[in-house]
């Protein structure tokens, strides 16, 4: 089980139980065999130290999917340096990668506990029929319609978890059930070739419309300001305590190398992409700050609560879970009945996008396309190591490859073969990294 925590260990402190006595014959105290002499926080360059020595247990985390999103960039921009990097291309990719991203968040905490859901594209399909079934068809208004594809794919969740930690069905048994049975009722919701349109002007507006520059600036500069007021915070509150923290030198490093990002972001996004000089395309599109959001929502959920907690230790270690008094059979039918509920989201985003849904909305590569990301992004497919934001690192990827290939006017056959190799690659680094977690014993 990998666990999350910022502790920075201490090789070189006593603090062992059972520590000799003293040249003076007497015992050490608690304090002194203990706990004492252990730093509260650790140096920039023992942070950095610490972490190399992580990388080399075979903790890598995020990082094979960072370095790739570079070199994929450096690639295409090499490559395509008039269009890849300009303002439109940007907004786009980001786009293309919101619906792979939210889906693959979802699966984030389904492939925790080691299990799979192969419905999941096409309850996300389902559930945008739903809505959008609601909204053309019986006049409801767009809130309403969006909670009745959310409550859908939640039901769907709930009746897989059910089915899996209730009856013991293999999750891969069941959910390839739903996935067959699922295209059955978007076949019937919406009929053979049919179509039902999206055009519903906030719905539609999520992918295809942007935050005014002005608003999106005073968003991101709001959020900054909040993420490094709480960071600042809790490293105080730590202090205070004299608890385990980073040193500050590293989570001003952290903060900083985000806040960058953000802000060259922003920048690119805040320029005018249109085509024609008298119209003005420009801001963050809306479905980044959806994507944001729910980043932010889950991260605290999964990172700040006990419920995160017990999700990674279901994960780690099922039956050592259940001994301790976590209800696994609990846990395990929230995951999928979040997993449902993020794929409905997606859907809908995929819809907005899309401008219709129809019976084949879902199916295909989309959920190939999300697990992908979950994979290449960090998450472990043997169950106990991920984080929510390596389903946007790895959505980035999806899509950077599928966004910088068509730029190149490449076949699609080569898309597939570079996303496949892609994903195996991913796959192959976390095989090898829990060989050496285990040789380790980290």
């Amino acid at each position: 089980m990998t666990t999350h925590s910022d502790k920075t260990a201490d090789p070189g402190a006593p603090g062992a139980a059972g520590t000799a006595p003293s040249a003076t014959g007497t015992a050490p105290t608690l304090a002194a065999a203990d706990f004492a002499n252990d730093k509260a926080s650790a140096s920039l360059g023992e942070s950095f130290r610490d972490y190399r020595d992580r990388l080399r247990g075979g903790d890598m985390g995020a990082l094979p999917a960072v370095l790739g999103l570079v070199a994929l960039f450096i690639v295409f921009s090499a490559l395509r340096p008039d269009s890849f990097t300009s303002a439109l291309n940007i907004a786009n990719l980001m786009t293309q990668a919101s619906a792979i991203s939210v889906l693959a968040m979802g699966l984030i905490p389904v492939l925790l506990l080691g299990d799979i859901d192969l419905s999941a594209g096409v309850a996300g399909g389902m559930a945008a029929g739903f809505t959008a079934v609601a909204i053309d068809r019986n006049g409801i208004s767009w809130p309403l319609a969006v909670l009745i594809g959310i409550a859908v794919g939640a039901l769907v969740g709930l009746a897989i978890g059910l089915l899996v930690s209730k009856l013991g069905i293999p999750s891969f048994v069941v959910t390839l059930a739903f996935f067959l049975g699922l295209q059955g009722v978007i076949l019937k919701l919406i009929g053979l070739g049919g179509t039902v349109p999206v055009r519903d002007g906030v719905l539609r507006g999520i992918t295809i419309k942007s935050m005014p520059p002005v608003a999106g600036w005073i968003v991101v500069v709001a959020l900054l300001a909040l993420y490094g007021g709480l960071l600042f915070w809790r490293q105080r509150r730590l202090t205070q305590k004299n608890l385990q923290r980073p040193p500050a030198s590293l989570v001003a490093v952290k903060f900083g190398g985000l806040a960058l990002v953000v802000v060259v972001v922003t920048v690119i996004l805040s320029q005018n992409r249109s085509r024609v000089p008298t119209f003005q395309i420009a801001g963050i599109p809306y479905a980044v700050f959806v994507v944001g959001a729910l980043l932010i929502f889950w991260t605290f959920v999964f990172g700040r609560t006990a419920y995160g907690r017990h999700m990674y230790a279901v994960g780690g270690n099922t039956e050592a879970a259940r001994r301790a008094g976590i209800n696994v059979d609990r846990l395990r039918m929230s995951a999928f009945v979040i997993c449902s509920s993020m794929a409905a989201i997606s859907g809908i985003i995929t819809a907005s996008y899309d401008g219709k849904v129809s019976p084949g909305s879902g199916g295909g590569n989309v959920l190939l396309y999300a697990v992908g990301a979950a994979v290449i992004g960090g998450t472990s497919l043997f169950g106990g190591k991920g984080l929510i934001r390596d389903a946007v690192i790895g959505g980035l990827v999806i899509a950077t490859i599928d966004n910088g290939l068509g730029l190149l006017n490449q076949a699609a056959y080569i898309n597939y073969i570079i996303t496949g190799s892609v994903l195996l690659l991913a796959a192959s680094v976390d095989a090898v990294s829990r060989r050496r977690r285990s040789a380790t014993g980290t």
